[in-house]
């Protein structure tokens, strides 16, 4: 098994250091500084120690984390950082809102190559907070300053640093009390990455976007955006209405404006359009089943939102482009996908196909590195992913908005890098492959809601053996077949993630489908 928890070897602590904001922004700063030498260490040939802390908190302002069922076991899915364990000399501490089952330790640990699972093991050190409650995991370690102090007896600080799923002001707090450098986005930066800051960067790098109304607050800012866009475009027959923090989707209402069609543009004057959208709004139909409009509304005037004209096309798809700007100022293209969306309004996300059609898969990915190219100017560093809607035209080709930047990992993320976990391999951004050693192209699908009310009462352990009895589980010698994550949600939620992968797009879809055959029939009642 993993390292124990390290012992905090007094009884009492001494009181934390009280730092007000300056204070600490300053300290921040100074760490930041020691950031590229400390992760060039994991990325250039050398042999020397290096230590990476683990955070995977789901940190989003304005955000229903209760709304997403097993949302706790989403800190799962950064175990492929596990994949760092290949350099002989790196320890890893991975942090969790509840214990990790061993058997997906165990899992995980198998998949790393080229390194005895023994070895990988005495170098992981896993702790958690013993705490289920749907609250960003970054808050629940600051609560605690005894786990804080487990965190800072488990690393060497003057080789450590901090990496997360996203980025806030909770996680810089983290940096500081831990007194580490963190991988990610300066959190003065990520209004760049709100729906509003988005659209103003896409303006800025020259990119196609939706018409729309950005930095609107509360519903008559809204109804007054709803009116003049529809003036506009007297032919809409949607909007969509965004808060400006969101996540898969959650915290996007589209209002449907035939039943408003006695207010159109030349049936009414402007302020009965603007009465009759307010009056509109309470039908607006939202992602999340959990939301209102009375929530959704305070959240709209406490944090901002965007208004967009819904983009038609009888063949639409939501590609996405993954960047990243490393710690030494380099920008990189790190994969594209489709992503694959539901809803009644196809607005949440299920999962991912990889990669991006090819018709508009490096049209795409030359737009985000135009985006990431901006963003790298104003001093973004960490992961990026920049998301598209395009729509086919009657001549074939293919149209293409930007429509959100997020300054942060993904539900993309750890599918392509899962897939570096299995092979080491590397994405080719001239041909928007992913290739392995050997120079063979990889291809996969892959969900975070492969659920069914039958899957409930199952451990991880017997998804395992599922996968092994049927044989639809990852083979090395092939470098295709499926890899699962969210397994801790299993049990209680019915749900898990799988990644399944193939040298050819239908073998990949046929992986997928052999396992949820293989699951269906195992629970079957």
């Amino acid at each position: 098994m993993s390292r124990r928890s390290p012992r905090v070897r007094y009884k009492t602590l001494p009181p934390p250091r009280r730092l007000d904001a300056a204070e600490k922004l300053l300290e921040f700063r100074l760490l930041q500084q020691q950031l590229a030498d400390r992760w060039s260490r994991f990325h250039d040939i050398d042999m020397r120690a290096r230590d990476v802390v683990v955070v995977p908190s789901l940190s989003m302002d304005g955000f229903q984390l209760a709304a997403i069922p097993g949302i706790n076991h989403y800190e799962e899915r950064m175990l492929f950082t596990f994949g760092l364990l290949r350099h002989p000399r790196a320890r890893l501490v991975y942090v969790s809102s509840q214990p990790i089952d061993p058997a997906i330790v165990d899992y995980y640990l198998a998949l790393l190559g080229g390194m005895p699972t023994a070895h990988a093991r005495d170098r992981l050190t896993l702790l958690t907070c013993h705490d289920a409650t749907p609250r960003p995991l970054s808050d629940k370690i600051l609560e605690r300053p005894r786990l804080i102090q487990r965190i800072r007896d488990a690393i060497a600080r003057d080789r450590a640093h901090m990496t997360v799923f996203t980025v806030s002001e909770r996680e810089r707090s983290l940096a500081v009390a831990l007194g580490i450098p963190l991988y990610g986005v300066d959190p003065e930066l990520l209004a760049l990455g709100t729906k509003s800051g988005s659209r103003k960067v896409f303006r800025e790098a020259g990119v196609p976007l939706p018409p729309g109304v950005e930095d609107v607050h509360g519903e008559r800012e809204a109804a007054e955006a709803v009116a003049s866009l529809w003036e506009e475009q007297p032919s809409l027959t949607r909007v969509v209405v965004k808060l400006d923090q969101g996540f898969s989707g959650e915290g996007n209402g589209v209002l449907d404006l035939a039943p408003l069609a006695r207010v159109a543009p030349g049936a009414a004057a402007h302020t009965a359009r603007v009465d009759a959208v307010l009056g509109g709004f309470e039908q607006v139909r939202f992602t999340a089943a959990s939301e209102t409009w009375p929530r959704f509304r305070a959240e709209l005037q406490r944090i901002g939102g965007v208004v967009e004209a819904w983009l038609e096309g009888a063949e639409k798809r939501s590609p996405s482009a993954q960047l990243r700007v490393n710690p030494r100022g380099e920008l990189q293209a790190m994969s594209t996908h489709d992503q694959v969306l539901g809803g009644a309004d196809g607005q949440r996300y299920l999962g991912c196909r990889f990669p991006a059609a090819e018709p508009y898969r490096l049209d795409i990915q030359r737009d985000a590195l135009a985006v990431g190219e901006v963003l790298r100017r104003r001093g973004v560093v960490g992961r990026v992913a920049v998301d598209f809607v395009t729509a086919r035209r009657a001549d074939g080709g293919w149209d293409r908005f930007a429509i959100e930047i997020n300054l942060r990992m993904t539900g993309t993320t750890h599918p392509i890098m899962t897939l570096k976990l299995l092979n080491d391999g590397d994405y080719d951004a001239e041909r928007g492959l992913y290739l392995t050693h050997r120079g063979e192209p990889r291809y996969y699908v892959s969900t975070d809601n492969l659920e069914a009310p039958a899957y409930r009462g199952l451990l991880p352990e017997d998804v395992l053996d599922i996968a092994a009895v049927h044989d639809v589980h990852y083979r090395p010698w092939t470098e295709a077949g499926v890899v699962f994550h969210l397994l801790g949600a299993v049990s209680q939620f019915g749900k898990l993630g799988m990644t399944a992968i193939g040298s050819t797009p239908e073998e990949a879809d046929d992986w997928a489908a052999q396992c949820r055959e293989a699951l269906d029939k195992e629970t079957r009642q």
